[in-house]
């Protein structure tokens, strides 16, 4: 049996997509890969992110920028000196993009201008950290990605 031109290439082509077929279901069929999405009310958020846009914008405004410092005691943050840190309310949210079984969030209660996250609390790895927060009604927000 003679197989001409066209007749090769149109098998070339079902073999090639049944090729990519296959490990295309053979990837959705796994369970050892996690196809969830990032966080469970991802729509939710998303629409949120306008906020987000204008708490950053009045933080920068005011210069009411935080510092992230990491050291032997876990991870501290540092908010502005000049302001009253009575007044000061919101939460801490620390993300683990590889597992979401770490991922915790923290209320802000202070002292002094210095909050401490413990060492014991957080893996080595890559965290992305959201801190909102609200002065005299004013909402700031500071987000920060980094290796622990």
């Amino acid at each position: 049996m003679k197989i001409n031109w066209g007749t090769g290439i149109v098998l070339a082509f079902i073999a090639f997509i049944s090729f990519i077929m296959y490990f295309v279901i053979q990837m959705a069929m796994d369970d050892r890969a996690n196809h969830d999405l990032v966080t469970e009310d991802y729509y939710k958020q998303e629409l949120e992110y306008q906020k987000e846009i204008d708490a950053e914008r009045s933080a920068s405004k005011m210069k009411a920028n935080l510092k992230v410092t990491k050291s032997a005691q876990g991870l501290t943050l540092v908010f502005p000196k000049d302001f009253d840190v009575n007044q000061i309310t919101g939460t801490v949210s620390l993300y683990r993009p590889s597992n979401k079984h770490l991922d915790f969030n923290l209320p802000i209660s202070l002292s002094n201008t210095h909050l401490l996250i413990p060492d014991n609390r957080l893996v080595d790895g890559r965290w992305d950290i959201t801190v909102q927060w609200k002065y005299k009604d004013k909402t700031f927000l500071h987000k920060e990605k980094l290796t622990y």
